[in-house]
């Protein structure tokens, strides 16, 4: 595979140096860690904090997602690695006002243990209190009688975004923490692969699929899926995600949806809206209705082609929060 880079040992840093010098005037790094990207304005609104991070290679998560209304601070890892909990406990440190800080990541085991380590070290060294959120989205992952096993996918921007809103309405930590838990809880994803990715470091694919062959329910990391199969229609695809996605989260006829159709990095918009025009289709003889829609590429896997279907019921407390004003570098909504 073909990539357009210096050192591959390098690829983070690199993209990091121009990353900031591209968006100064939003982001900035800190002193006390390369890896620590923070808000601008981190510090100066009296607000709860709200960090997030991961492995690199998911661009625009995550650190495109550090901005008004969305995240204060980002802790940056390897090539879908967790960063380790160093940068965590910089980036808490450099953006908490005394309101409290939600670490909000995917449900993976590196991060879990590297976020909680973060957490603890704020609460007794810093003493800063802390709440954490880990986003479970991925149906495809685990039965639902095992719903804490999932993975977090796209869904997390979904969470990240009702997290962004309510930190920067000034709401206190537990009612940050109440509703990104209720938005955590009423999200739901899942995807399908057609050809791999390949690491800056080996340039080997992530995982093997023939010509001919797509494979549905794979994590964004390759992670296997349900069932490897022929290579299907958009509308065959569509149609089997989205039923997939509509009966585990238990969504009937006269419910509000929010829409994610996701590009994992090498699919065309072309394409993702193809299949926007089916998920709409299906929804509308489902009697179930779209609030607001989102189609692109929100969290990717490098190069993988292949895309993911994401829903999140709606109610009314929540709309206000999908519906808030954000600018980050990755993203803008007004």
């Amino acid at each position: 595979m073909k990539k357009l880079i210096n050192d591959p040992d390098m690829v983070v840093e690199e993209m990091l140096n121009g990353y900031l010098k591209a968006h100064s005037h939003l982001v900035r790094g800190i002193e006390a860690h390369s890896r620590t990207i923070v808000r601008t304005d981190a510090g100066l609104k009296q607000k709860v904090s709200l960090i997030i991070g991961g492995g690199s290679g998911h661009e625009p998560a995550f650190m495109g997602y550090v901005g008004k209304g969305m995240a204060d601070g980002v802790a940056v890892g390897n090539i879908f690695s967790s960063p380790p909990p160093d940068p965590i406990v910089e980036a808490i440190k450099a953006t908490h006002t005394d309101q409290g800080a939600l670490l909000l990541y995917g449900n993976y085991q590196g991060d879990i243990m590297n976020f909680g380590m973060a957490a603890d070290i704020a609460d007794m060294e810093e003493n800063i209190e802390v709440k954490q959120i880990i986003v479970k989205d991925d149906i495809a992952s685990a039965p639902r009688e095992e719903a804490e096993k999932r993975r977090g996918i796209a869904g997390e921007f979904f969470v990240t975004k009702v997290a962004g809103a309510a930190a920067e309405e000034g709401l206190s930590l537990d009612e940050v923490y109440r509703i990104t838990e209720k938005a955590n809880q009423n999200v739901g994803s899942m995807g399908v692969g057609l050809s791999p990715c390949s690491l800056p470091q080996t340039g080997q694919p992530s995982f093997s699929l023939e010509e001919d062959e797509m494979e549905i329910g794979l994590g964004h990391h390759g992670e296997p899926g349900v069932e490897k199969t022929k290579l299907a229609t958009s509308n065959e695809v569509t149609e089997r995600i989205l039923n997939n996605i509509i009966d585990e989260m238990d969504i009937t006829s006269e419910e509000e949806v929010s829409v994610l159709i996701n590009g994992l990095g090498s699919t065309t918009r072309m394409e993702l809206y193809i299949m926007y025009d089916k998920v709409e289709s299906l929804l509308n003889e489902k009697g179930i209705n779209i609030y607001t829609s989102y189609v692109g590429d929100y969290c990717t896997s490098l190069e993988m082609r292949g895309c993911s279907i994401t829903l999140l019921k709606m109610d009314e407390e929540l709309k206000p929060f999908i519906d808030a004003p954000a600018k980050c570098p990755m993203y803008t909504q007004s």
